[in-house]
């Protein structure tokens, strides 16, 4: 019992009891004054909406210094620090700094590698973790990629230590892009190839210094046999991936109802239980001059 009774004791010595009260009423002080802070920087965004995603920073920082400071005055309030309390709580203090910043640490260890190996550098289009864009900076922190619908992801260096990367161009201006076109089995499958070569070649995004390739495969779209028409060929520039992705689809669409070339699913499908029939013939919209097209 001389133990819990000695410890109660040293517990009762360090806490002072007066002070409580204090220390409360520091913390309800922190509180509204915080409330204040962000409805005051609030009111100034909606005043000067240029500049409310500078005033929400700042609101961040102030924010976090009040509580820190309010934390501190309150425990000082309440508590008498001896000195061995001051080393013991400065021991803990720093023990949870390491913890804390052992993925920091990490991070940046991991970015000077990326700098050093170059797996890829600002301007490349890379995937990680399903995420596909372009690297806008790579710091001593993290990563950040800029998706082709304009969002930020911020990835921690230390993540591409471990998980795979995939970068499109690695440091190039060109890009191979790979795009896909699906015809009917019956239909004039040298004419439908024809007509993607000249779709590719003749936008004004394609990097004729890298020849396109074209692979055709008999494929299956869901439950319908079709031919697989895959064209390979490089952008220009990596920003006009989708300008490019956009017209080659376009003049390739276009061509295919100019000449009757029909999608897969007008001809012979397998139904669930594996007999064969066939669909109904769809509708197909016809161009009278191609020419304009540039094909």
């Amino acid at each position: 019992m001389e133990p819990v009774l000695d410890s109660a004791v040293d517990v009762s010595a360090a806490i002072r009891f007066p002070g409580i009260v204090y220390g409360v009423v520091v913390i309800v002080a922190t509180w509204f004054l915080t409330r204040a802070v962000t409805g005051a920087v609030t009111s100034l965004g909606h005043r000067f909406a240029d500049k409310r995603l500078s005033l929400n920073q700042v609101a961040t920082v102030l924010r976090f210094t009040l509580w820190l400071f309010g934390l501190v005055l309150a425990s000082a309030l309440s508590l008498h620090l001896s000195k061995e309390v001051v080393i013991a709580l400065t021991g803990t203090a720093a023990v949870t700094v390491g913890f804390a910043l052992k993925d920091l640490a990490a991070s940046i260890i991991a970015g000077i590698t990326i700098i050093l190996d170059r797996p890829f550098q600002v301007g490349d289009r890379i995937t990680f973790n399903g995420t596909y864009g372009e690297v806008s900076a790579i710091g001593l922190r993290s990563v950040r990629l800029v998706t082709l619908d304009e969002n930020v992801v911020t990835i921690p260096n230390n993540k591409f230590l471990t998980d795979a990367v995939a970068s499109g161009n690695w440091g190039a201006l060109d890009m191979l892009i790979q795009l896909d076109f699906y015809v009917g089995l019956s239909e004039d499958i040298a004419l439908a190839k024809k007509l993607v070569e000249g779709a590719i070649t003749s936008t004004r995004f394609v990097h004729l210094k890298r020849p396109p390739q074209i692979v055709i495969n008999e494929v299956t779209q869901g439950n319908v046999f079709a031919v697989r028409i895959r064209c390979k060929a490089h952008v220009l520039d990596v920003q006009y991936e989708e300008a490019f992705q956009t017209d080659v689809t376009e003049r390739v669409l276009t061509a295919f109802q100019q000449h009757r070339i029909l999608a897969p699913n007008v001809h012979r499908f397998v139904d669930d239980g594996g007999a064969s029939a066939t669909k109904p013939a769809a509708r197909t919209v016809v161009i009278d001059d191609i020419a304009a097209l540039g094909l």
